[in-house]
C-alpha cells in the first residue's frame, strides 16, 4: 500500500507538471467533454480505493488477491490525497497557492505511514484490571487531546505525527500556535496582544523555514499557476527581444 501511494503521488504529480509544460506539447492533456464537465483523478482514485476494499473484505484471504488490493488501494489514495484541496475549496484550485495543502497532506500521510511500517509508538500498559483498562483510555485521551491542540494551533504536522510519536505532539502543543489559527482567535488577539504579536513574528512569510517549505513544495509539486505563467511571460519577452537586434532598427520603416 506504501510503495502504491508513493508511486501514484509521484506519477500523477509529475503528469500534472508535464500537462502543463509547452516543452512536452505531446504529453496528454486533461479530458474535458464539450459540455466542460472534467473527471479529476480524485475520482478515479476513490473508484480504486472502492473497488480494492470491497473485494479484500469479499475474499477474506491473506494470499497474493489480498496484496493486490493493498498495492490498487495504495494507488487510489495517492490520486486522492493529490487533490486534497479540492475536498474543501470548490473551486479548482489544484495551481493555486490554496492548492498548496495537497502537498502538505501528501508529505504528512506520507510520514505516518512511514512510521506504522517502521513500528512508529505503540502504548503497552501492563496493570491489573481494571486499572490496565483505566490507564489506556487515559494514555489515549492524553495523545487525543495533545494531537488536537496540535490542530487547533494549525501545526498539522506535529499534530499527525504526534498520534505515533508523542514527543512531537508533546512539542507542537507546547509551542506557540499560528496567528490565523484557531487557537489564536479564541487565546490570542484582543485578549493576549502580545501572543498574537509573538505568533506573527514567529511564523511571518519571510522566515527561513516557509522559504525552505516553499522550495520543498516547489520541487514536489510545481510552482503555483501565478508564478508559472509569470515565468513563461517573462521567458517569451527575454525571447523576443534576443531575436530583435538593434543592428535591424535601421530597416523598419
Amino acid at each position: 500500500m506504501f510503495v502504491g501511494f508513493i508511486g501514484s503521488f509521484g506519477f500523477i504529480r509529475l503528469s500534472a507538471r508535464l500537462m502543463r509544460s509547452p516543452r512536452v506539447p505531446w504529453w496528454p492533456g486533461s479530458v474535458v467533454s464539450e459540455s466542460g464537465v472534467h473527471l479529476h483523478h480524485l475520482v478515479w482514485g476513490i473508484a480504486a480505493m472502492m473497488g480494492s476494499g470491497v473485494i479484500s473484505f469479499a475474499l477474506l484471504v491473506t494470499g497474493w488477491w489480498y496484496e493486490v488490493c493493498a498495492v490498487v488501494f495504495g494507488i487510489g489514495m495517492g490520486l486522492t490525497i493529490d487533490e486534497f484541496a479540492l475536498w474543501i475549496h470548490l473551486d479548482d484550485v489544484y495551481w493555486s497557492r490554496e492548492g498548496r495543502s495537497s502537498i502538505d497532506a501528501s508529505l504528512i500521510a506520507a510520514a505516518f505511514m512511514g512510521l506504522i511500517l517502521v513500528g512508529g509508538f505503540s502504548l503497552n500498559v501492563n496493570a491489573p484490571p481494571p486499572f490496565g483498562v483505566l490507564g489506556t483510555v487515559f494514555a489515549v485521551a492524553a495523545i487525543l487531546a495533545l494531537s488536537i491542540t496540535c490542530f487547533l494551533k494549525q501545526r498539522v504536522f506535529h499534530g499527525a505525527i504526534g498520534l505515533l510519536v508523542v514527543p512531537v505532539a508533546i512539542y507542537g502543543a507546547a509551542r506557540i500556535g499560528k496567528p490565523r489559527s484557531p487557537w489564536a482567535r479564541r487565546f490570542y488577539g484582543e485578549r493576549r496582544p502580545r501572543k498574537q504579536a509573538k505568533a506573527e513574528q514567529r511564523f511571518r512569510p519571510d522566515r527561513r523555514t516557509e522559504l525552505l517549505k516553499e522550495r520543498v513544495r516547489d520541487a514536489i509539486g510545481g510552482v503555483t499557476g501565478e508564478e508559472y505563467e509569470a515565468r513563461l511571460a517573462q521567458l517569451e519577452t527575454s525571447t523576443r527581444s534576443t531575436e530583435h537586434s538593434p543592428d535591424d532598427d535601421h530597416r523598419l520603416p
